[in-house]
């Protein structure tokens, strides 16, 4: 298969940058039990994490192309390894903010690089969102290893032993980093003849657009949605369904697994299922899973529970919510991407990351908010406004997408 070493190469750091930056909720937790932080203080490592990838996507996307897609990914992948170090020895909350601000820093290069790659590599709109919904799918993968690859490390008799998650991580990111120097990149790269300064300018004459513009506002408002639920989940298993340390992290799998799966299904459906049809009934159904299961919290018992066995029905059947809010990102995604040339899509890719990352802080730190001041059986509801405003929202990104194409044709 032609490309196979650098699509290989995309998927494997990938599913890296997955395992850290989704690891977010689960140091959340940890930082709550070990450092003694308030869960509104312990929100702030979502903005740690987002606000780099956001500030760093606007000023390095225009001209990734000239530096070169496959030394941004090395570089990326050089300094998470160090912070994955840092951590393990430095062991303070002030610690977790280095190594989520090294993370957000490595994966504005990472994500900007492989959703630029992405239409290097695919031909056809159907393709693209094809390999798109599959490897943003193969990210799930790797978040719902992140539930099982911590607790792994957890011990009750020593507070500190969770540390060693991270050397883990360093040789993982070793590893991701000698496949990725070795790999070749037997693909064209449309480099522009723009400075720096004209290409950046490109850039935010893009959100000019109405097409840009919906989109913008369509990929905040899904990652508020799902950084909001996957950041606090492990919180909201422990706090209000009474798991274990270890129970409430690896609960939170099952929507990792569900978004994973939600997302390698969609790259099916697509390809018969016009995206807007997909994602309309997806976001349906997730608003009626929230109204109709989260409700039976109330009415729960409040000991530990240390089986799986004894755990409450709603910790399995919530987290499912990620089979039908997995599709809507990368097929929003690949929509935009699609209708844009390619010679724009390392600019456009910068606007995905910014405003994604945005809509992540901004979702967590909702949630923590509502977690630490009407608790957390409550604060998951609050889902529903951003969810009936992103249906409003994707009809409107439709109609452009399909007045750009028209005129663009």
């Amino acid at each position: 298969m032609k490309n196979l070493g650098i699509k290989l190469a995309l998927y494997i750091n990938y599913f890296v940058f997955a395992i850290l930056l989704n690891s977010v909720g689960i140091v959340i937790k940890q930082s709550i039990d070990n450092y003694n932080v308030s869960e509104t203080n312990a929100s702030i490592l979502e903005a740690f994490k987002d606000l780099p990838i956001a500030f760093v996507s606007f000023f390095v996307a225009s001209f990734l192309p000239k530096i070169g897609y496959k030394k941004s990914m090395l570089f990326a992948l050089l300094i998470v390894f160090l912070g994955c170090v840092y951590m393990y020895f430095g062991n303070t909350f002030g610690s977790t903010k280095v190594l989520f601000l090294t993370i957000g820093i490595a994966f504005a290069f990472i994500k900007v690089s492989v959703y630029s790659m992405i239409g290097l590599l695919t031909k056809t709109p159907q393709e693209h969102s094809s390999f798109m919904s599959s490897i943003e799918g193969f990210f799930m993968v790797g978040i719902a290893l992140a539930y099982f690859i911590f607790p792994a490390f957890f011990d009750e008799s020593n507070p500190n032993a969770w540390l060693r998650v991270y050397l883990f991580l360093a040789g993982l990111i070793a590893v991701s980093f000698i496949i990725l120097l070795f790999s070749k990149i037997d693909i064209k790269v449309e480099v522009s003849s723009n400075s720096v300064s004209q290409d950046f300018l490109e850039m935010i004459k893009l959100m000019a657009l109405p097409l840009v513009l919906f989109f913008i506002l369509s990929a905040f408002l899904f990652v508020m949605i799902e950084q909001g639920i996957m950041t606090w989940l492990p919180t909201f298993n422990k706090n209000v369904l009474s798991l274990n340390n270890s129970l409430s992290v690896q609960m939170a799998s099952i929507l990792a697994i569900s978004l994973a799966i939600g997302r390698l299904i969609a790259g099916i459906l697509v390809k018969k299922i016009p995206w807007l049809i997909i994602v309309i009934t997806c976001l349906i159904i997730s608003m009626a899973i929230v109204v109709l299961v989260l409700p039976n919290i109330f009415h729960l018992k409040t000991i530990e529970i240390n089986r799986v066995f004894d755990i409450p029905l709603i910790g399995f059947v919530f987290p499912i919510i990620g089979l039908f809010i997995a599709p809507i990102y990368p097929l929003i995604s690949s929509v935009v991407l699609s209708a844009l040339p390619k010679k724009m899509h390392s600019s456009m890719t910068g606007l995905i990351v910014i405003f994604s990352a945005l809509g992540g802080t901004l979702g967590s730190r909702v949630i923590g908010y509502l977690f630490e001041h009407i608790g957390g059986n409550k604060a998951f509801f609050f889902m529903l406004i951003p969810m009936l405003i992103l249906i409003i929202t994707l009809f409107m990104l439709n109609k452009t997408t399909q007045k750009y194409e028209i005129a663009n044709s």
